[in-house]
């Protein structure tokens, strides 16, 4: 039987560790081991994480820091495959031991991914931001990350200790070529878009500085050049005229999180994660 393990990091997640780790233990008792690392947490993400079952191990760390959390989390691994799951993230335990197993079944692929599904925002700007990103290059082809993504013991060889990125996903996927990569369609795990246009330029700042830290840092990770995804899609878009208002959205969320991420990378400033706050609310 393979044995998953889940490393999920917590900073400050009190109001959706709960519910987090519920649909990871959907899994049978023996399929799969949750390891929640808290990183300097100053709420109650400790004592509802561990409240959530005795299933759940809990590692803390004083620093508050996600690459410290995810190789604090590696360290107290003890079987392969392992899932590095967020803690906004909703999977369900059952999927991943599913993944898990075609992970295992073929010796090629060595990292993997469900599918990502996303609730829509209870703003109207954003819902029509999310009309044109679901046409992207990134949406239409299988991708690993955002949230969410197993590796094989074989695929974890691949590299030391995570590095000091913003995007950890990102860099975990360049290191696997295309036909290492799983990403079935029929296993899902499901994040909320934020809730204003404030809080979803706040995440595209922090993509777009990951996107161009990794480039700088690791070369040979690089993600293709935006740009010219970007003006196909939008070339797509404007054919379309019930799309118009989303692309203007969509154009104006992507103009400002470039040119925001430019200039913190420029400054060499702390990004702080600019992590979204609207998702992690009871009614967001």
């Amino acid at each position: 039987m393979t044995r998953t393990t889940v490393v999920m990091p917590a900073h400050n997640e009190e109001n959706v560790i709960g519910p987090a780790l519920v649909s990871l233990l959907t899994a049978p008792v023996g399929e799969i081991d949750v390891i929640v690392v808290a990183n300097g947490c100053t709420d109650r993400t400790v004592e509802r994480a561990r409240a959530t079952s005795d299933r759940v191990r809990v590692v803390e760390v004083a620093d508050a820091s996600k690459i410290g959390a995810l190789n604090a989390g590696s360290d107290a691994v003890e079987s392969f495959p392992v899932v590095f799951v967020d803690a906004d993230v909703l999977v369900s335990g059952e999927d991943l031991v599913t993944l898990a197993r075609r992970l295992d079944a073929d010796p090629r692929v060595m990292v993997a991914a469900p599918a990502m599904t996303v609730l829509p925002s209870r703003s109207w700007l954003v819902r029509q931001h999310y009309r044109v990103w679901e046409l992207t290059d990134y949406r239409s082809s299988g991708h690993i990350g955002s949230g969410v993504y197993m590796l094989s013991a074989a695929g974890r060889t691949r590299f030391d200790r995570f590095p000091d990125v913003i995007a950890d996903d990102l860099f975990v996927q360049r290191l696997f070529a295309p036909d290492e990569r799983l990403t079935p369609s029929d296993l899902v795990f499901t994040v909320r878009a934020p809730a204003s246009v404030g809080a979803l330029i706040g995440r595209n700042t922090r993509i777009a500085a990951g996107n161009r830290q990794l480039a700088a840092d690791f070369p040979h990770l690089a993600p293709p050049t935006a740009s010219a995804g970007a003006a196909s899609l939008l070339r797509r878009a404007l054919r379309r005229p019930a799309l118009w208002p989303g692309v203007a959205v969509y154009t104006y969320v992507y103009m400002t999180a470039h040119r925001r991420a430019k200039a913190l990378l420029r400054r060499r400033a702390a990004i702080d994660w600019t992590r979204d706050e609207t998702t992690r609310t009871v009614d967001a």
